[in-house]
């Protein structure tokens, strides 16, 4: 890759701030190598290993890189078998323990799920743990200057006996320097050390009166360190005892230091992935911390940027960049003012490039796609060159020469101001054969210029393509926005006038352009005129999209929390309704054991009559346990109007129950009718009544009119046969199936007893024949079983 576009793109700080972003010295040292590649395969596998550390930093935190040295020197030592000191020792354990602290990091193979072709992954699994070692190091070393007592027990004894022998001395010399007789020779009542033996400080003077070794004096000569001959023993004795405790750690430290050397290809395997580990996560924090993603990579030589940020410039004011180069057209010429983002636009096509060559994820929004250049070249800015004897034409020349001779149909070639600095003519002229030169070989060229010859040879040359940074006149600066496909238009005599120059001299300004160029700036007028509208309009229709997504999305939200509530009240209506069912089987079997006590306790006629009773009562309960159910599980108001002038012996049809009735009590004050609806009597609110015919039914006073009237107000839904043969229960139930037909019934019960089966047999034969009944069955449990027959009438 050209190392003069790396610097004039400013890749290199990219490459510092991956630097600072890592976190070892061998994670630094891969970010100082990270160069752009060029084979697909190569640079497909750096953004994967970006991504999938992203996706590990986001899944579960930043990753915990603490603790990594570069130990290689120190393990090429232990290898040898030499003794490390403890320094090296204790950042070989942190190298250990930055190993454990990732495995732990990267999780089970639970926690992974889903992550099997993750490179991060791969690469934690690989590294090796030695918690034994670990431990080890830690407890026998404290810092750097400091073995732990614990890292032996030899070491502990001569520890301990070192103390018992200084307290000893110490006491000594004190009960010395404090009694009467030496008292008045000491210059301090102190005890010290000089070289690591204990001495008292003697007043010149008395040198003499105090036998000992002498060890130093003061500066001024007036003091002298003397070692009593009384403690001299146990000063040696010290010595002894620090020569074996400085043998017994050099022990320790050779001990460990051949612990570490039988892992050190371990752990230098470990040190590999760490670093690279280090290395993958600064990237991923970079493109974290840039707002970056991955874009989708090719070799067609095709660049598709969309809302593209320059990395180097501060993103909460860079102004994104829409750009695309490759389908149908291989070079791109901008124009548009002075800090209008062009030179902006160069550097963040190229530095882009760069970067995802490099296994970089870049600032811009999803669907950008970039592709592999053998080459990267680029010239921009001002290179002149005091010292070379170089205008700015002239080096801006000897680089394009350069690219000229070097670039291909797999090349990326960046100008800026392509032609400037010289005769404005020749310039243009220069530029468009430069650009039809590269054009011709299949270069993907972009190019800036304030040349209008070259907008021209942009929009009469196939392959080309014009584009543009806007500029507002009437703010008099630049929106930074890049459109593809339009020529910029020369804003010189606008921003003038705004700027405040007579009309006189810009009108006779315009007299000399000539007639084409004048023509050719109108066209570039309306053109931009055309597309401002249509952008406007495209916002305004793009507005009306989103706010309708918006009201859709709220409607959503509606149906769905209606619906929620909508389930909420019916498994709330099943709920009670079954807790009510529950509480009926219970009151049930109460009254049936109550009924069972009676029938043990009398077997006289007052027996039936208590039995009877009994039976009236469960009834009545049930009734009232039915009408409960109803209530609970039904709402009590419908939304119907209501019917008016109800009337006893109206038919009407009960909409929540889906059911026909007839009324039974008009309603009251609170809306509430009595209706029989088969076997049942249910109070129903009148707005959940329909009246079925509009004509209510009379109650006749005379005719078969009062008899249905009476009969639907009077006849029960049961009738009882026991005690009586089948000839004569035939008669009574004939009777009471047509007054039941009569009175509308849908449904009535047949008491006819359990017994020896006769009667219930006789029963069964008439109701197969008779007209009124539509079908009949046994009674379940609850209702008599085997001793009711419950009839279902047409």
């Amino acid at each position: 890759m050209d190392k003069k576009a790396l610097s004039i793109l400013e890749f290199d700080k990219i490459v510092n701030r991956v630097i600072e972003l890592s976190a070892s010295e061998l994670g630094k040292e891969l970010a100082v190598e990270m160069t752009p590649q060029t084979e697909y395969g190569v640079i497909l596998g750096l953004l994967k290993e970006t991504s999938d550390a992203a996706s590990f930093t986001v899944r579960r935190g930043s990753p915990p890189m603490g603790g990594i040295h570069d130990i290689r020197g120190s393990l090429k030592r232990a290898d040898m078998g030499a003794m490390l000191l403890p320094g090296e020792l204790l950042r070989v354990a942190d190298t250990l323990r930055a190993s454990r602290n990732l495995k732990n990091y990267s999780g089970s193979a639970e926690i992974r799920d889903g992550e099997d072709d993750n490179i991060v992954s791969e690469l934690i699994d690989a590294l090796e743990t030695n918690k034994k070692i670990e431990d080890k190091i830690n407890n026998a070393i404290m810092s750097e200057d400091e073995i732990s007592d614990s890292a032996s027990s030899a070491l502990s004894t001569i520890r301990r006996q070192i103390k018992d022998q200084q307290n000893s001395i110490k006491d000594k010399l004190s009960d010395m320097i404090r009694s009467s007789k030496y008292q008045k020779f000491m210059q301090e009542s102190i005890v010290t050390l000089r070289g690591d033996r204990y001495v008292v400080p003697v007043k010149q003077e008395y040198r003499s009166e105090v036998p000992g070794l002498v060890h130093d004096s003061s500066a001024s000569g007036a003091t002298i360190f003397i070692e009593p001959m009384a403690v001299v023993e146990a000063n040696n004795s010290i010595k002894q005892l620090k020569i074996k405790e400085q043998l017994e750690i050099e022990r320790i430290l050779q001990e460990l230091s051949a612990d570490v050397g039988s892992i050190a290809n371990q752990l230098k395997a470990n040190m590999s992935i760490m670093g690279k580990l280090d290395f993958i996560f600064a990237k991923a924090k970079l493109s974290l911390d840039y707002n970056c993603v991955c874009p989708k990579l090719n070799s067609d030589r095709k660049i598709i940027i969309k809302k593209g940020r320059h990395p180097l410039l501060d993103k909460k004011t860079v102004v994104p960049i829409n750009f695309n180069i490759g389908n149908t057209f291989n070079t791109v010429v901008i124009t548009g003012p002075n800090t209008g983002g062009k030179t902006v636009t160069l550097k963040t096509v190229g530095l882009f490039t760069l970067m995802v060559q490099a296994g970089l994820h870049v600032p811009a929004a999803e669907g950008t796609e970039m592709s592999i250049f053998e080459q990267v070249f680029a010239d921009i800015g001002d290179e002149q060159s005091i010292e070379q004897s170089l205008s700015t034409f002239s080096s801006h020349m000897t680089n394009i020469v350069k690219i000229l001779a070097n670039a291909d149909g797999r090349s990326l070639v960046l100008f800026d101001e392509l032609g400037a600095g010289t005769d404005p003519t020749e310039g243009a002229a220069l530029a468009m054969s430069i650009l039809e030169r590269l054009h011709g070989t299949g270069t993907i060229t972009v190019a800036t210029t304030h040349y209008s010859e070259l907008k021209v040879y942009a929009l009469t040359t196939e392959g080309v393509e014009n584009a543009c940074c806007e500029f507002d006149v009437e703010t008099l600066r630049p929106t930074y926005n890049l459109l593809i496909g339009v020529p910029g238009k020369s804003n010189a005599f606008a921003i003038s006038k705004r700027l405040g120059l007579q009309e006189g001299i810009l009108e006779r300004a315009r007299e000399f352009l000539s007639q084409e160029e004048i023509q050719f700036e109108d066209i570039l007028l309306s053109i931009e005129k055309n597309r401002s509208e249509t952008e406007k309009e495209r916002m305004k229709a793009e507005s009306y999209r989103r706010e309708i997504e918006g009201l859709k999305r709220e409607m959503e939200e509606q149906r769905h929390k209606i619906d929620e509530q909508k389930e909420k009240l019916l498994r709330e209506a099943k709920d009670e309704a079954r807790r009510l069912l529950l509480n009926t089987k219970q009151e049930a079997d109460e009254l049936l054991q109550e009924m069972r006590k009676a029938a043990e306790e009398q077997e006289t006629i007052l027996n039936n009559k208590a039995a009877e009773e009994v039976k009236i009562k469960l009834r009545t309960r049930i009734n009232k346990i039915e009408e409960s159910m109803t209530a609970a599980i039904l709402p009590r108001q419908g939304y119907l109007k209501p019917p008016e002038n109800l009337k006893p012996g109206d038919s009407v049809h009960i909409v929540n129950l889906n059911r026909k009735g007839t009324v039974v009590t008009p309603p009251d004050k609170d809306g509430e009718a009595v209706i029989q609806a088969g076997i049942m009597k249910i109070n129903v609110h009148m707005t959940n009544l329909k009246l079925i015919n509009e004509q209510p039914t009379e109650i006749y006073t005379t005719g078969s009119g009062k008899i249905g009237a009476s009969k639907s107000m009077n006849i029960s839904a049961q009738v009882d046969i026991r005690g009586t043969n089948v000839d004569e229960a035939v008669e009574i139930l004939d009777k009471f199936l047509d007054d039941a037909g009569i009175a509308g019934l849908a449904e009535v019960m047949v008491i006819h007893g359990k017994g020896t089966g006769a009667l219930r047999s006789g029963v069964h034969q008439f109701l197969k024949t008779n007209g009124h009944v539509k079908s009949f069955r046994l009674g379940k449990y609850g209702e008599g079983e085997a001793g009711v027959t419950v009839v279902e009438l047409k």
